[in-house]
């Protein structure tokens, strides 16, 4: 039996299978459509952009509420009784889940979490590491692996740029003529993950065939990334050509293994249709 068992949000997008085969709990984020809400997860992330073009308008993504992780914990403990749970948080600046998790985790001894200030991607790549280590040290106390996922929290860099800012405009992150000018001029913001905040950094013009092989190669070097994985992001739609280049540029640039994360309903929700990211390590952190 393990001694620490991970728990994640939905939100990492990390596939069922894959936290299956790692032994990762994954708690629910929520999605609501018109009155009805469904968990993250549960349903494609195509279902996103369906609802966009019929409505014309965006879902309403939510967090993580205490009786989700009161469920979750419970069920843990039940199934790993002398067990300790790690829960690795998604942004805690973006979302109420992490609160609500320290409400959860009162008097639950067994609990003990960080933020990891990572979203999608960013959080898979440090769960998916600590899953991996916790195997290789499972001497490890809970102290010891707090300590490392800190370090490798910070260690994770971050960004996607979306191909439209036509749902950052639903979603009330951009001016109606900011996403008209952004149209007409081909431009994507660079959306970098910095101490757990979404922030544009950069702006790229040109079509997302030429600025998506240009961002890898520029992303890789300007954070000097280690060349073991990266974590490439892909929303519903992105071309089957500009994965093939994505992925191809990355192994030109040395990377020695690349994982496609597909992105569930909370950042779909944000990125909208045809976004592209990049999540991975950076030498000089590790």
């Amino acid at each position: 039996m393990k001694k620490i068992v991970l728990l994640a949000e939905t939100g990492s997008d990390i596939p069922e299978e894959v936290a299956r085969q790692y032994g990762i709990y994954l708690v629910p984020m929520h999605v609501s459509f018109e009155g009805e809400t469904k968990d993250d997860g549960s349903f494609p992330s195509e279902e996103i952009v369906s609802f966009y073009k019929r409505f014309g308008k965006l879902p309403k993504t939510s967090g993580c509420v205490p009786e989700d992780f009161e469920k979750i914990f419970d069920r843990i403990h039940e199934e790993n009784p002398d067990s300790q749970i790690l829960y690795l948080a998604y942004s805690a600046v973006t979302t109420c889940s992490y609160q609500s998790a320290q409400i959860a985790a009162e008097n639950r001894d067994y609990v003990a979490s960080i933020d990891t200030k990572q979203v999608s991607a960013g959080q898979y790549a440090v769960v998916i590491t600590m899953a991996k280590l916790l195997e290789e040290h499972p001497e490890w106390n809970i102290e010891a692996a707090l300590a490392k996922a800190k370090e490798i929290s910070e260690s994770v860099s971050m960004c996607f740029v979306p191909d439209t800012l036509e749902f950052l405009r639903a979603g009330g992150r951009v001016s109606n003529a900011a996403a008209l000018c952004g149209a007409l001029l081909k431009l994507h913001p660079r959306i970098e993950i910095l101490d757990g905040y979404l922030q544009a950094t950069q702006k790229h013009r040109g079509s997302m065939n030429k600025v998506i092989p240009q961002l890898v190669k520029a992303y890789i070097e300007e954070k000097e990334m280690t060349s073991d994985e990266l974590w490439l992001i892909r929303t519903p739609g992105l071309d089957g050509e500009i994965i093939r280049q994505a992925q191809e540029t990355a192994f030109r640039c040395g990377v020695q293994k690349v994982t496609w994360v597909k992105t569930g309903g909370v950042i779909t929700t944000h990125g909208g249709p045809g976004a592209f990211g990049i999540a991975g390590f950076t030498k000089n952190k590790i």
